[in-house]
C-alpha cells in the first residue's frame, strides 16, 4: 500500500543542510496498525505529514497504492489524499464556527459528494458515535474527548483506506484516551482500515502490530508488536 524509498527531508541555508529525515525506507501493507515513536525532534510528525501528502520530501520515492506521489501534480495529490486518507490531529482541528454535524460533513463537500449521500453519512457517523443529541452543538460546547470523537467521525465519513493520527490522545485524560485507542483497534481489526499513529505512549503503541522508532530522522528500529 505504502512504499518509502530513501526519503530525505532537509532545509538548506547558505549551503548547510539541516536534516529532519534521512534515508527513510519502509513498506506498510493494507490493514497494518503502525506506531511511529521517538524523542521530540526525531522527525515523527514530518514523516506523518509526508505520508499524508501535506509535505513533500526533498529527496526519495513515495509510492501510495502504486502511484508515485512525488511525481504527481498538486491536483492529483489532493485528489489521492481526499479519496483515501483521513487525518486525526492532537489539537482536533475542528472548525469553531461549524456545528458537530457541519464539521463531519466538511470533507464530503470537498469531495463533491451529493447532498443526500452527505446527509446519510453524517447521520450514520452521529449515530455510530452516540452524538445525535450533539449534532447542533459547537466544538467549544464539547469535552476534549467528544471533540476528538468528532474529529475521528469527520475522518471516517470520507470512507478512507488509511487513518493518519498525530498524537491522537495527547490532550485527553486517560479514560478518554483509552476510548479513542479502543476505537482505533476496532477500526483496524473489524474494518481493515490501515492506521499509522505518531505517539509518545508505549501503551498506545501496544494497540498496533508494528513500531517504527525514529532517532535523529533515521529509522533506528522496526519492531513487530508481540501480543
Amino acid at each position: 500500500m505504502i512504499q518509502l524509498q530513501n526519503i530525505e527531508k532537509y532545509y538548506a541555508n547558505k549551503g548547510v543542510k539541516s536534516y529532519i529525515l534521512r534515508h527513510v525506507s519502509t513498506t506498510i501493507q493494507q490493514g497494518e496498525f503502525v506506531s511511529i515513536m521517538g524523542p521530540s525532534g526525531a522527525g515523527k510528525s514530518t514523516l506523518l505529514n509526508i505520508l499524508g501528502m501535506l509535505e513533500e520530501p526533498t529527496y526519495g520515492t513515495y509510492e501510495f497504492m502504486g502511484e508515485n506521489v512525488v511525481s504527481l501534480n498538486e491536483r492529483k495529490r489532493i485528489e489521492l489524499y481526499r479519496n483515501h486518507i483521513g487525518f486525526v490531529f492532537q489539537a482536533y482541528h475542528l472548525i469553531d464556527e461549524m456545528t458537530v454535524a457541519e464539521n463531519i460533513e466538511a470533507p464530503l463537500l470537498y469531495k463533491k459528494v451529493g447532498s443526500a449521500e452527505r446527509k446519510s453519512r453524517v447521520a450514520e457517523m452521529l449515530d455510530r458515535f452516540n452524538m445525535v443529541a450533539k449534532r447542533d452543538l459547537f466544538p467549544n460546547q464539547l469535552s476534549g474527548g467528544q471533540q476528538q470523537l468528532v474529529g475521528i467521525a469527520r475522518a471516517l465519513a470520507a470512507q478512507p483506506l488509511i487513518i493518519l493520527a498525530d498524537e491522537p490522545t495527547g490532550n485527553l485524560q486517560s479514560a478518554q484516551a483509552l476510548q479513542i485507542m479502543e476505537l482505533f483497534r476496532k477500526l483496524n481489526e473489524e474494518e481493515n482500515i490501515t492506521i499509522i499513529q505518531v505517539t509518545h505512549s508505549e501503551i498506545n503503541a501496544g494497540y498496533g502490530n508494528r513500531i517504527l522508532h525514529l532517532l535523529d530522522g533515521v529509522i533506528s528500529e522496526d519492531l513487530q508488536v508481540v501480543v
